[in-house]
């Protein structure tokens, strides 16, 4: 059984950072993993995703240059370093594993998914 548990969310000053992990567990397609994001009224959105099988990282262009994804050694954890944070990124943040490696960024591309982890940032 996959379990993806996101930790690292907060509240934050604008233009401060935050780094959210993603512990992985049962997960042995291989890498293919993204984070989404919720805000209220809002639809989910693909920030960021790493498909190592793919050689492949992709970002959205509304947090390229200010976010990177990654992931550790063993492929166990996935990381999302946010800096220059903006009031518009706060949102419910979400890991999200792929059965299928595809390399997309859409939530339906996704099979797994964490609980959240909530992002606020105050300008």
């Amino acid at each position: 059984q996959v379990q993806l548990v996101e930790s690292g969310g907060g509240s934050v000053q604008a233009g401060g950072s935050l780094r959210l992990s993603c512990a992985a567990s049962g997960y042995t397609t291989g890498s293919c993993m993204g984070w989404f994001r919720q805000a209220p009224g809002k639809e989910r959105e693909g920030v960021a995703g790493i498909y190592t099988g793919l050689g492949k990282v992709y970002y959205a262009d509304s947090v390229k240059g200010r976010f990177t994804i990654s992931q550790d050694n063993f492929k166990s954890t996935v990381y999302l370093q946010m800096n220059s944070l903006k009031p518009e990124d706060t949102a419910l943040y979400y890991c999200a594993a792929q059965l299928i490696c595809t390399g997309g960024l859409s939530a339906s591309d996704f099979r797994y998914w964490g609980q959240g982890t909530q992002v606020t940032v105050s300008s």
